[in-house]
């Protein structure tokens, strides 16, 4: 079979590469007027350690949605400083799909997010408080409960609170039970959290 050559100006296929993946070649590639091309780049530059500020700067003008999602995917798997400082910074971004996808990258980070935990969840924001609990959801993290724990306890905001008791509810143990009946007293005029801390109790019972 006769090997047909690309046609001067023709798109790339889908995926397709258009460089080796020596690292500064992949940086140069992150340029390239091509979705496919970028999307490749940034997929390999996760064998790169210094790359991360390269997609930081990236995601912050990219367009295409398939490109932003293996940015993401791709700082994760870095997860170096920089990345999980980008990955924060998303979290005030006015753009809800990034904020979104940054808490759900964050969620797979066990060892690089804990240390940071405990700033999120002491944020001036509430949002932000709010993101910091739903990274919790699925942190895979043996001081989960604890932080649940002394956000119920401590911080001023119900929607914050709310948030945490939903998760109380399903990752809580007898340690929470005194925090949580401790919960309803501090906001006794809030029906949302009454039912949701007497559901979350009510669980804890029952194991």
């Amino acid at each position: 079979m006769a090997f047909i050559k690309r046609q001067p100006g023709e798109p790339l296929q889908q995926d397709e590469r258009k460089r080796e993946r020596e690292c500064a070649d992949l940086l140069r590639q992150l340029g390239d007027p091509t979705p496919a091309a970028r999307r490749w780049a940034v997929r390999d530059l996760a064998g790169c350690s210094d790359s991360s500020q390269a997609l930081v700067e990236l995601l912050r003008h990219e367009q295409d949605s398939s490109v932003r999602e293996i940015i993401l995917t791709t700082l994760t798997q870095l997860g170096d400083e920089t990345a999980v400082a980008a990955l924060v910074s998303y979290l005030r971004s006015e753009d809800v799909t990034l904020r979104n996808e940054a808490v759900e990258a964050m969620k797979s980070l066990p060892d690089e997010v804990s240390p940071i935990m405990g700033a999120l969840l002491g944020d001036p924001d509430p949002d932000v408080r709010i993101f910091a609990v739903n990274i919790l959801e699925s942190l895979r993290h043996d001081q989960v409960e604890e932080w649940l724990r002394e956000v119920i306890l401590q911080d001023p905001h119900v929607n914050v609170c709310a948030t945490a008791v939903d998760l109380l509810g399903e990752v809580g143990t007898s340690y929470s039970r005194e925090a949580l009946e401790n919960l309803k007293v501090r906001f006794p005029d809030e029906p949302y959290i009454s039912f949701a801390t007497d559901l979350a109790l009510k669980r804890i019972r029952s194991t």
